[in-house]
């Protein structure tokens, strides 16, 4: 037996299944739904047509641009470090060489004075003539090694993999804290150690009272010097400069990894130094007192003070700047206010310090 459309009142016999809403209509019925449900394209073709427009205008390399001036800022530290080490060795050959032509020089001269005090006296021995003309033999001898001298020159491939880079796709908002390592070693620090550190590429530079110390991938301490100075606030690396900075209580410090020296390149009594951080050109500091300040230091030739951005600019009269990092053209500050006991996160442009973002922080 034949049945009945199944939409209300309607008395014409059902022709089959509707897809969209599992009823048995009639042919009529069906072809509403059918039409019903083209007209729902119409949206799909415009959302369709709107993705095609925007990957059309995608500016791909606005998409990778950053990861593209990492890579590139990557190269360049390689070249720098290159030409680092191939200025050590070629100083290192000028020595060497320098060194033998300098006592050369010395003994030369010797005797040409020797010889001179003679002639004035004008009385000389068998004995000052055979001595002279032994010690003028010998510098000939010497003159002709050092015409011969050569270098042997042992060098090693260097040897880059791709895995010194890797690339991963992310979304800007993702921080998935899971992929983050176990702890691979801890370094226990002696009583009376500064808490600040930093790194480069190679080292990391943390103090081991009463040291400052290299430590490399290993976790191995591979360089120290003594640190005779007073409390460490901060530090920070400075590729440009190929230093670390560190920063005592009125005085910023150089450190050289290569030979661990210690050269005081800025100290002033009216400052005293919280925190740092360093762009390609401006070394930036912040001071240690409510109402903050950030000093900002030209890097080259010396570092010298250029500017200072002052509260309440910075932050309010009860509030400090507790830490800050650069990256990126931007400046990244912790700021605590202290007669409300809070902390928040500030993100700010480098050049004109406007804020771009505020994150008031539990904690």
């Amino acid at each position: 037996m034949s049945q009945s459309c199944s939409i209300q009142k309607c008395v014409r016999t059902s022709r089959g299944l509707c897809d969209c809403c599992q009823q048995n209509l009639c042919l009529q019925h069906l072809n509403e739904h059918n039409s019903l449900l083209i007209t729902q394209l119409n949206p799909l073709t415009d959302e369709i047509n709107t993705l095609e427009d925007r990957l059309k205008t995608l500016n791909i390399q606005n998409t990778i641009s950053n990861s593209r001036r990492k890579l590139e800022e990557w190269r360049k530290d390689c070249y720098k470090k290159i030409d680092s080490i191939f200025e050590q060795k070629c100083q290192e050959l000028d020595q060497l060489i320098e060194e033998n032509i300098r006592q050369q020089r010395e003994e030369l001269n010797r005797v040409h004075l020797k010889i001179s005090e003679l002639i004035n006296a004008q009385e000389t021995t068998r004995q000052d003539i055979d001595s002279l003309t032994s010690t003028i033999r010998q510098l000939e001898t010497n003159m002709n090694n050092i015409e011969q001298t050569c270098f042997t020159i042992n060098t090693r491939p260097l040897i880059i993999d791709e895995t010194f880079i890797l690339i991963k796709k992310t979304t800007k908002s993702e921080l998935d804290l899971s992929t983050l390592s176990l702890v691979y070693k801890t370094i226990v620090c002696p009583e009376g150690s500064f808490v600040s550190l930093t790194c480069n590429v190679r080292y990391l530079l943390i103090h081991q009272a009463p040291n400052l110390c290299l430590v490399d991938r290993e976790m191995k301490i591979v360089k120290q010097t003594l640190w005779s100075y007073g409390t460490i606030w901060d530090m920070c690396w400075s590729s440009t400069l190929d230093r670390f900075i560190v920063l005592e209580r009125n005085n910023i410090y150089l450190i050289n990894e290569n030979t661990m020296s210690i050269d005081n390149a800025y100290a002033t009594q009216e400052r005293r130094w919280l925190s740092c951080t360093c762009s390609d050109t401006v070394l930036f500091t912040s001071t240690n007192t409510y109402g903050s300040s950030i000093m900002e230091f030209r890097l080259l030739p010396a570092i010298e003070l250029i500017r200072e951005w002052k509260y309440s600019l910075t932050c309010s009269r009860d509030e400090g700047i507790n830490d800050i990092v650069f990256n990126n053209g931007n400046l990244a500050l912790m700021v605590m206010n202290d007669s409300k006991k809070s902390l928040r996160m500030e993100l700010r442009y480098a050049t004109t310090f406007d804020c771009i973002w505020a994150l008031q922080l539990d904690i």
